[in-house]
C-alpha cells in the first residue's frame, strides 16, 4: 500500500499502490478480498480533501479514519507555542487515523492535507467493529502501521543528521512520488515541515534551482530534473525505499 517502495506492480507501495481488483484504485482498500469489501463498503463515505485541511488535531478525538485515494497528507508533531515538525507522510492508498485500529480514541498528532485530493472516510467506531470481522483488513492495516513507523524513524534520523539542502531534496522526492511534478507548497511551509527557518529553505531551494533540479514560483515548486534532485538528496530516500521494498516482497504471515 502506498508506502514508498519500488515502482513495480508486485509491490505493496506506501505511495501509489495499484494492487487488487476492486473499484478502489489504491493501497489498503484495493488489496482487500471482495467479501471484506462488501462488509466495509457500506460504511465508507467519499470525502474530498482540501489544501490546508486539518483531518485530526493533536489531543482531540478521532471521529473518522481516512483511506486516502489521492493527495499529500502530513503527520505533524506539535510542540509548545504551535511549533510543529513533520514526522510522517501519507499518500494514495494510506490511512490517516491509525491510532483507532488499536483502540485509541485521540490523535497524538495533527494530520493535515497539503493539496486537493480525495479520500473515503469511515467512522472510527465502525472501523473498529468491522476489523473484528475482517482478518485481512486487520492484517493489512497493521502491516501499513509498521511501514509508516519505519518511515517516521527515517525522518527523525534524517532531520537530526542531514543538511537542509539534502533534507529538502528528500522531501521533494517523496512529494513527487505522491503528487507528481508540481508540488503546491511554499518555502515557509517547507521550513515548518522540516523544522528549520524559512531563510534556510530559501537558500537550499536556490541552490537546487541553480543546479537545474527545480523551479520556484508563488505557492508552488516544480521538479525539473529528478536525477539532479536525487543526487542532492541524502541517502534516506533510497534507503527507505529499499527497506520497504524488502518487506513488500515478503509473504504475509497469518495474524
Amino acid at each position: 500500500m502506498n508506502t514508498f517502495v519500488n515502482e513495480s506492480s508486485n509491490s505493496l507501495e506506501f505511495w501509489n499502490s495499484v494492487a487488487g481488483s476492486s473499484a478502489y484504485a489504491q493501497g489498503i482498500l484495493s488489496a482487500l478480498p471482495r467479501a471484506e469489501m462488501a462488509v466495509l463498503r457500506p460504511k465508507l463515505e467519499f470525502h474530498p480533501l482540501k489544501a490546508h485541511q486539518v483531518l485530526h488535531e493533536a489531543g482531540e478525538v478521532i471521529k473518522h479514519a481516512y483511506f486516502i485515494e489521492n493527495g499529500l497528507v502530513s503527520i505533524l508533531n506539535v510542540q509548545g507555542e504551535e511549533k510543529c515538525v513533520e514526522v510522517g507522510m501519507i499518500g494514495s492508498g494510506g490511512l490517516a487515523g491509525l491510532p483507532v485500529i488499536d483502540g485509541f480514541v485521540t490523535s497524538p498528532h495533527r494530520i493535515v492535507s497539503h493539496s486537493a485530493g480525495s479520500a473515503h472516510r469511515i467512522e472510527a467506531t465502525d472501523l473498529r467493529e468491522i476489523m473484528a470481522r475482517c482478518p485481512e483488513l486487520t492484517l493489512t492495516l497493521h502491516r501499513y502501521q509498521q511501514q509508516l513507523m519505519v518511515q517516521t524513524m527515517h525522518l527523525a534520523a534524517c532531520n537530526a543528521l542531514h543538511e537542509v539542502e539534502q533534507r529538502l531534496a528528500r522531501w521533494l522526492l517523496m512529494g513527487h512520488q505522491l503528487l507528481g511534478t508540481d508540488l503546491p507548497v511554499t518555502q515557509e511551509l517547507l521550513g515548518q515541515l522540516l523544522g528549520t527557518r524559512r531563510s534556510s529553505v530559501t537558500v537550499a531551494a536556490g541552490l537546487l534551482q541553480k543546479a537545474g533540479a527545480l523551479s520556484c514560483s508563488r505557492g508552488k515548486i516544480t521538479i525539473q530534473d529528478i536525477a539532479k534532485l536525487k543526487s542532492s538528496a541524502c541517502e534516506c530516500y533510497p534507503l527507505l525505499r529499499q527497506r520497504l521494498e524488502t518487506w513488500s516482497l515478503q509473504p504475509q504471515a497469518a495474524a
